[in-house]
């Protein structure tokens, strides 16, 4: 759907209270869990559990009452469905669909038949079951690959339930088509059991983890030795999952697993996850992340900094080989969330603090045996070491690592993945960055659960992403209102009909202010762009219109400050310099009492001495030596001539020394080499065609048999090492003498031209960043829904149901009992008693059997009168 946005500031700062009144972030510190979505299929293998039975009472009762209270409770009472459809699928399962109504399937089937088994909500059963007979075969058919296999874990639920339906007399009605669907299934659900153990040291989800579906002539022999030796030693669970665990709890009545069972429904009082227990510290920094990346870090900054503080407080190293490999992969995650943040608001952290995985064994077997499994967890770490300071090689290990594995994986978020290895973190723009995130389905995710990713609260996450979007759209109207005064000052002054050269009026407007923080970018972004707007009309007068007369004479009226004598393009370029300047001096002294004129008239002075110099070389074939050329092309590439124009705005006691040529901040001058290095990567073969210099040509010029491809290697590893210490002085503090804000304005210039310069020449391109700026100014936030399934019609007299295959050896022993329902009407029930566990999931692997359906349309509320009736 597309959103739609408030009119003024005043509409979204009163949304803005709005949802913070009714997200209350701050209590996410002393209760995670009511951040983290349910799982109605748990919640129905929870409610399945029954009390122990009492010698003197026939009537079996749920252990966990209010379990069966939030299936009746929580059904889509439109769709008659249980489960997030949005939900999806595990990765290494899914392929290129999304299949996540799979999820909702088997979800539905699990609340079904806790209902048929205590024989109550007959009104919610009979809509499960109809949106179970309707879209059975439309999500089977959706659901499998190329090879015509189907997931996993799919299989292994799908069938499993559906035999507990049987041995609870709960059938459903299916198309002949859709039978053979489910023959299928069935059919690859015993291949799986064939050729898989209980326990498999190389699966990251064994069988076992799926006891409450298996078939019990899996385990029926010793389920003692299997099941209880592989409780967890910590908390008593089967494998940190709530549905498997009260699986094992009614064959075993193990008291470990009704330890973990009490603890996880008190835990968890509105709905247990589908993973239990979680690392606490993880979701609250993935709640954090989720609104940083959306966009909304600003609004909610109090309360991230105090989740921040907390996290680093704790931030010790524990020993990580006593914990068991189901805890490690949310370590992993968590720990690397938290170094990038932290080191991302100038905390001291060390590497070793995530990179302890690099030594442990164990965890990177678990990584490359199931990385499709683990992309998310692979992925935090990769982009965490996106922060990274000289010498730090750990973390060029770590990156060069989860990298290959990134490259080597299927995952679904296949377009996220290409975009991280292709789009480096710095050669990003923070307001497409919010928008891309927006727009992802897979935004909120947390962890991986043995069917599904388990993911932050929907209710949650719906409101953040309706302010994020509005936010968004706020936003745009304001860039292209600012990019209209922008175009009008370029009319202005005449830079638009110039005659030469390349017009980027918008092209530096969205590359300035969508770089930026929203509130500098409002402050500062449209003089930033001016600024821009007249480094490229001047920089090509000097590459190709002007002759050495004019060019000399406009740089003398520059370093003079006086126009009058000029005439043509230099008169133009002059004024317009002219007019920005005295807007920035007379900002900086209105705002912070200082008058900086003859800072900024000197650093432009020495900037057109720069283009001056390099036009002199280029005319007369002149060949610099290195020292020289990056002398001259560090200034002439006008990065600290924005940066430091706009930073005096930015901060009142911004250090006046560093605004005088050759005594920059070390911040300025990593600013002025990188972008520098980088242009010259992408514009060596067309220098090389002009007859110019560039410092890829003059390495290989200076080296003996070097290839353009080592030069370029050299180029690309002084790029990677200027870029890491300028990261160091940009996050910490102590090595620069900057304000914070400036070290801001600094970083967005940097990563501007890390985009322009990534991997080709975008700035140059009339075409490149059309898409892009349209994005960021004119198309609409679109925050995607899951797409309906069209209903099937309802069965008719004639059509065909599913009889699941016999039971074999004896039928499980059924106890009956008798209750009233909310209308007085008598029902009975029909449950397995605990001490026939052996024999009720023995279901034979033999054909379908095909019957003639006799089915009887369903009322849809039922009479006060009369029993429930369910064909």
């Amino acid at each position: 759907m597309k959103s739609s946005y408030g009119s003024s500031s005043d509409d979204l700062d009163a949304l803005v209270n709005q949802i913070k009144r009714d997200i209350q972030l701050s209590i996410i510190n002393f209760d995670p869990y009511s951040f983290v979505s349910p799982s109605a299929y748990d919640m129905a293998w929870l409610a399945m559990v029954e009390e122990d039975h009492k010698e003197d009472d026939d009537e079996l009762k749920p252990m966990f009452q209010d379990s069966l209270d939030w299936i009746l409770c929580n059904q889509n009472t439109e769709e008659g469905h249980w489960g997030n459809s949005s939900s999806h699928t595990l990765v290494s399962d899914a392929g290129d669909k999304d299949i996540g109504d799979m999820y909702t399937l088997t979800s539905t089937l699990a609340c079904v038949l806790a209902l048929h088994k205590w024989n109550i909500g007959c009104f919610h059963l009979h809509k499960g079951k109809r949106y179970i007979e309707r879209r059975t075969e439309m999500i089977i058919d959706e659901c499998n690959n190329e090879e015509g296999s189907y997931p996993r874990w799919f299989i292994i639920k799908f069938t499993g339930i559906l035999e507990h339906a049987q041995q609870l007399g709960l059938h459903f009605v299916f198309s002949s088509r859709c039978i053979e669907k489910i023959k299928e299934v069935f059919y690859q659900r015993h291949e799986i059991l064939k050729r898989e153990k209980l326990l498999d040291d190389r699966s990251h989800i064994p069988l076992l983890e799926y006891l409450e579906v298996l078939p019990s002539t899996l385990y029926v022999e010793n389920h003692e030795d299997i099941i209880v030796t592989s409780l967890d030693k910590i908390d008593g669970s089967l494998f940190q999952s709530p549905s498997a665990t009260a699986s094992a709890f009614m064959i075993t009545r193990n008291a470990k697993c009704l330890a973990y069972l009490h603890n996880v429904v008190q835990r968890c009082p509105n709905g247990v996850p589908q993973k239990y227990p979680l690392n606490e510290e993880l979701i609250k920094l993935s709640m954090v992340n989720v609104i940083e990346n959306i966009g909304l870090g600003e609004f909610f900054g109090r309360e991230i900094e105090h989740v921040l503080q907390q996290v680093y407080s704790s931030n010790e190293e524990q020993n990580v080989q006593r914990m068991p490999i189901s805890y490690l992969a949310d370590k992993l995650h968590k720990d690397s969330l938290a170094f990038r943040m932290l080191r991302m608001r100038g905390h001291t952290v060390s590497p070793r603090s995530f990179c302890w995985f690099l030594n442990d064994q164990e965890t990177r077997d678990h990584l490359e045996r199931n990385t499709d499994s683990f992309f998310l967890v692979i992925l935090s770490v990769y982009r965490a070491t996106d922060l990274m300071f000289q010498g730090e090689q750990e973390l060029e290990k770590a990156r060069e690592y989860t990298r290959n594995l990134l490259e080597k994986s299927r995952s679904i978020n296949e377009r996220m993945i290409k975009h991280e290895l292709s789009t480096p973190w710095i050669a990003r723009l923070k307001h497409l960055d919010h928008r891309m995130w927006i727009e992802d389905k897979d935004s909120n995710v947390l962890s991986v659960g043995k069917a599904s990713f388990l993911r932050l609260h929907s209710t949650y996450i719906n409101k953040l992403t309706h302010l994020a979007s509005r936010n968004f759209l706020f936003r745009q109207a304001m860039y292209r209102r600012e990019l209209e005064e922008l175009t009008m000052w370029v009319k202005k002054w005449g830079l638009n009909d110039i005659g030469f050269g390349r017009e980027k009026t918008t092209y530096c407007y969205f590359a300035t202010a969508t770089s930026l923080p929203f509130e500098s970018a409002i402050k500062v972004g449209k003089l930033t762009a001016k600024t821009a707007i007249l480094v490229t009309v001047a920089d090509d007068l000097f590459d190709e219109e002007g002759s050495l007369e004019d060019l000399e004479a406009l740089t003398q009226a520059v370093i003079r400050w006086d126009g009058d004598e000029l005439k043509g393009y230099g008169r133009i370029i002059f004024k317009a310099l002219d007019d920005i300047v005295r807007e920035t001096t007379e900002a900086c002294r209105k705002q912070h009492g200082t008058d900086i004129t003859d800072q900024l008239r000197n650093i432009w002075g020495e900037t057109f001495e720069a283009w001056l110099r390099e036009a002199v070389w280029s005319k007369k074939g002149h060949v610099p030596s290195m020292e020289e050329y990056l002398h001259s092309g560090m200034i002439s590439i006008a990065a600290h001539t924005m940066a430091l124009s706009v930073s005096c705005l930015m901060e009142p006691c911004f250090p006046q020394h560093k605004l005088t040529p050759g005594k920059y901040d070390t911040l300025t001058t990593l600013l002025m080499i990188i972008p520098r290095l980088l242009n010259d990567l992408q514009s060596y073969q067309r220098e090389e065609e002009q007859g110019k210099i560039n410092s890829v040509l003059l390495h290989m010029r200076n080296t003996s048999g070097l290839e353009i491809e080592n030069s370029i290697a050299h180029i690309e590893k002084i790029i990677d090492s200027n870029r890491k210490e300028f990261l160091e002085h940009v996050l910490m503090d102590g090595l620069s003498d900057l304000p914070k804000p400036c070290k801001e304005i600094h970083m967005s210039c940097c990563q501007v031209f890390e985009m322009f310069f990534n991997k080709k020449n975008r700035y140059d391109s009339d075409t490149e960043m059309l898409q892009d700026i349209k994005k960021a100014f004119y198309d609409p936030v679109n925050v995607n829904e899951l797409p309906e399934i069209e209903p099937k019609p309802l069965m008719v007299h004639g059509d065909e149901f599913l009889m699941l295959p016999q039971l074999m050896n004896l039928s499980p022993k059924i106890l009956e009992f008798k209750r009233k329902d909310v209308y007085g009407a008598v029902k009975t029930s029909m449950c397995l008693r605990r001490s026939f566990h052996a024999h009720k999931r023995a279901i034979a692997l033999q054909p379908l059997k095909i019957v003639a359906s006799q089915s009887i349309m369903v009322p849809m509320m039922p009479t006060k009168s009369a029993p429930c009736s369910f064909y």
